[in-house]
Formats: C-alpha cells, sequence, structure tokens
C-alpha cells in the first residue's frame, strides 16, 4: 500500500496510509448512486407536478432542486470533515499536504477543478502520481488518505491509565490538547514500528520547548511519559 509522509505543523513527520485507486472508484461510485437516486426521486416529483411547477414560468424551481447535485462534493467535503457519503463508506478523507483540515479555499479549488478533471484524466493522475492526487489535488495541495488506524487499538499507547498511585511527572502536559496527544502516539507507534529514534527526538525536543520543561529521559520515554501523564490528568475530570 501507498503512503505519505507529512509534515506537520509542529515539525513532526507523521506516515499515512494513501487511499487507492480502485477505494477512490468504490467512493465515487457510491456517491454517484446517491445523486443518481436524487435525481430519479426528483424527475418523479417533476412529473407529477410539472403543470404546477412550471406554470407562471416557474423553472428557478427546477434550478434551485438541482442545485444539491452541483453542490455535493463541495458541501459533503466541508461539512463531513473531508469526506462524502462514498469516502466515509471507504473509509477515506482529504487532508492537507501538512497534515491538518483543508481550508475552505482548498476544498473550493478541489471542486472547481473536478469539472477539469475529466474521468479519464483523473483516473491516469491518480494512477500515475506518487501522492495518488487527481489534477485538483495537486493545485489544492492536498491528498486522500484512509482513516483506519495502521495499527489495531489494542496495540496502542493511548489507553486510560488507571493507576491510584500513579506520581505524575510532568503535569504541564495539560496544556496540550488531544489532537497533540494523537501525534504523540503515532510518533512512538512509528518509532517502535521502524527503529528510527531520530524523529522521537525531534519531537521531544520540540514539545520541551512548547511546554519549556527540561528532562534527562530517553526521547522515546519521556513521549511515553507524557502520554501516561495526560492519561492520567483527563481522566481524573
Amino acid at each position: 500500500m501507498n503512503t505519505i509522509l507529512i509534515t506537520t505543523t509542529q515539525n513532526i513527520e507523521l506516515e499515512y496510509d494513501l487511499a487507492s485507486l480502485g477505494e477512490r472508484l468504490v467512493g465515487f461510485l457510491i456517491d454517484f448512486l446517491i445523486i443518481s437516486a436524487y435525481l430519479i426521486v426528483l424527475s418523479v416529483v417533476f412529473a407529477i407536478l410539472s403543470s404546477v411547477i412550471f406554470a407562471g414560468r416557474r423553472q428557478w424551481i427546477v434550478i434551485v432542486f438541482y442545485l444539491p447535485i452541483y453542490f455535493y462534493n463541495l458541501a459533503s467535503e466541508i461539512f463531513m470533515n473531508g469526506q462524502s457519503v462514498g469516502k466515509k463508506v471507504m473509509k477515506m478523507k482529504v487532508i492537507s499536504l501538512d497534515g491538518s483540515q483543508p481550508s475552505l479555499g482548498q476544498y473550493l479549488i478541489r471542486w472547481v477543478f473536478r469539472v477539469i478533471d475529466i474521468p479519464l484524466g483523473a483516473l491516469i493522475c491518480i494512477a500515475a502520481t506518487d501522492r495518488k492526487q487527481r489534477l485538483g489535488d495537486m493545485v489544492a495541495g492536498t491528498a486522500i488518505i484512509k482513516t483506519e488506524p495502521r495499527i489495531q487499538f489494542q496495540q496502542t499507547l493511548y489507553v486510560p491509565n488507571r493507576l491510584v498511585d500513579y506520581k505524575v511527572t510532568f503535569p504541564e502536559v495539560t496544556s496540550l490538547g488531544d489532537h497533540d496527544m494523537q501525534l504523540i502516539k503515532e510518533v512512538v507507534i512509528k518509532v517502535n514500528n521502524s527503529g528510527n529514534h531520530n524523529i522521537a527526538t525531534q519531537a521531544a525536543q520540540k514539545i520541551m520547548q512548547l511546554l519549556q520543561i527540561q528532562s534527562d529521559m530517553e526521547p522515546i520515554l519521556f513521549l511515553k511519559v507524557l502520554l501516561a501523564d495526560y492519561n492520567y490528568l483527563t481522566s481524573r475530570d
């Protein structure tokens, strides 16, 4: 499976699985079926109410009812956190190349270029590019990744700490949020899987600067202690 290496705004490198061409095709077909079903219902309604709708030049009513078709993908990605129904079913989403949620402008660019990305051209781009991007993704600076975790939950380190006599080492960790801790967890998992401790060192240094703390612990141990401290402190709230 193809992956993408993303450097976050915290200067931490994370690796994500890219959605494959086949998965994106299935997601597209699901969205296409939803739009087709809407069109069928719309056609039936118009056939029944045609005398009412078109009487007195009320064609604008037809235009209003057709708007959801044109804006389906744009609205879905904006209001569903980078997903349409098809993407959600296939467990994939749109993200910015810095790992953050795309901006409104990026979603808009992807939507505008959907018209330019004719089906054949889009398939060729997705199949040929390293990041599996169509033209709209390249211009917008986005990619489509898998939302499923690369490992099972039971294998992760970010689990509640229920030790009654647990002693907190870094109380400053509460100034971080869940998103920050998720990034730390992914760094620890990546180090455990790859054996590359350089990313743990980079992450630890960045966090020490952010929290204004010092530690002589090994970077990977420091990150694990931060996770344990955060779990313990937040579980008491």
